[in-house]
């Protein structure tokens, strides 16, 4: 198993004090995590984009480039990157770069998006939006695989003989589909061969397990050799402590108002967007969050792993309000006392085996 780092770079009150830090003091707390998940030997940093809600993701490619500027060996994603909102020119012109200050260490994660207010500040149909998602993602397809491409679609003018600028450092960045509640995202994975990141995050196990066996017939359905099909799976959060009983007396009303401060009435019955974990005994149980005893949160990612059967698994510290000295605390009893385990007993050649086009690790993909 490889471990990634995401944050979304929420900013919102803290919800039990309501105090609420300096947006400079936010991105500076997540150079100084993406530096100490380097020297604890996590495989990844993501930064999500949210153009709408209470958070600083609405520029991720800035964010990676400072990240970028700051690590040496450490992958750098994206978490997802709202390709049906933007242009694909853009986008490859932009990541690109990124992808040549990081010296080939960057990987796509693509998605239409967890915010549904993100199409109309764009102007854009959000009836539209699985079109929108697969005409751009098929373009940006295009101008990291090929020079002087001729293309004409419906949501942007037509392109003669274009090639964007800087080209990729290497080979073109593998492009993961994020998937969190349609098949939309599963099937156009599955049609190019790409891997699928889950979001693994609100719903009970069962959806997201539905998710990605769809995405894995389809997949082996396309022509694609099924040994090729790489998931990586997010998760609710994590906090950790010595015993479940510690973790409900130290995390409770922190966990519980997190879920009532993050709860968005307007989506209510939406899947995907509102927990219904909202205890944290229910969220130890049965969700997708990490919390209690290292051997709790060891046995949840291998029971996911037991289903998904995925190579890397995603976690946050930032989500419910930890300071950042507890939240690098938190990483390091996760790389010190349950990575180990896990990467034993679920090996993964994800980013160090030729055969899924990947050169070994240090090698760019």
């Amino acid at each position: 198993m490889k471990f990634s780092v995401l944050s979304l770079i929420g900013h919102a009150p803290h919800p039990l004090t309501g105090q609420l830090a300096a947006p400079a003091d936010r991105f500076a707390e997540v150079v100084g995590t993406a530096e100490a998940a380097e020297r604890l030997g996590f495989d990844a940093y993501a930064v999500g984009e949210r153009h709408a809600g209470p958070f600083l993701s609405s520029s991720p490619s800035v964010v990676l480039g400072a990240l970028a500027a700051r690590t040496s060996r450490i992958r750098l994603l994206t978490g997802v990157t709202v390709v049906a909102v933007l242009d694909p020119v853009r986008v490859a012109e932009d990541y690109a770069t990124l992808d040549q200050l990081a010296r080939g260490r960057l990987e796509l994660v693509v998605g239409k998006g967890a915010e549904a207010g993100h199409f109309d500040l764009f102007g854009l149909d959000e009836e539209r939006q699985w079109d929108l998602q697969a005409e751009k993602y098929e373009l940006l397809r295009r101008l990291w695989h090929e020079e002087n491409v001729d293309w004409a679609g419906e949501f942007r003018p037509p392109l003669k003989n274009v090639t964007t600028l800087p080209r990729p450092y290497g080979d073109p960045p593998r492009i993961w589909h994020g998937s969190a509640t349609s098949r939309n995202s599963p099937e156009l994975a599955a049609k190019h061969g790409d891997p699928l990141f889950t979001a693994n995050a609100i719903q009970p196990r069962t959806a997201y397990a539905g998710l990605i066996a769809y995405y894995r017939e389809r997949f082996a359905a396309y022509g694609h050799d099924p040994a090729r099909a790489r998931v990586a799976a997010g998760s609710g959060g994590l906090l950790i402590a010595d015993s479940e009983r510690q973790a409900i007396a130290r995390y409770k009303d922190l966990y519980e108002a997190k879920v009532a401060q993050s709860f968005r009435p307007h989506l209510a019955g939406r899947p995907g967007y509102n927990t219904p974990f909202r205890t944290i005994e229910d969220a130890i149980a049965n969700g997708p969050q990490l919390i209690g005893s290292p051997q709790q949160i060891i046995d949840k990612i291998l029971g996911w792993h037991a289903v998904y059967g995925h190579d890397l698994q995603s976690l946050s510290v930032d989500g419910f309000g930890l300071d950042h000295a507890e939240q690098l605390e938190t990483l390091h009893r996760f790389a010190e006392e349950i990575a180990p385990v896990v990467r034993r007993e679920a090996p993964s050649t994800l980013w160090a085996d030729a055969a899924d086009g990947s050169p070994a690790d240090g090698d760019g993909r």
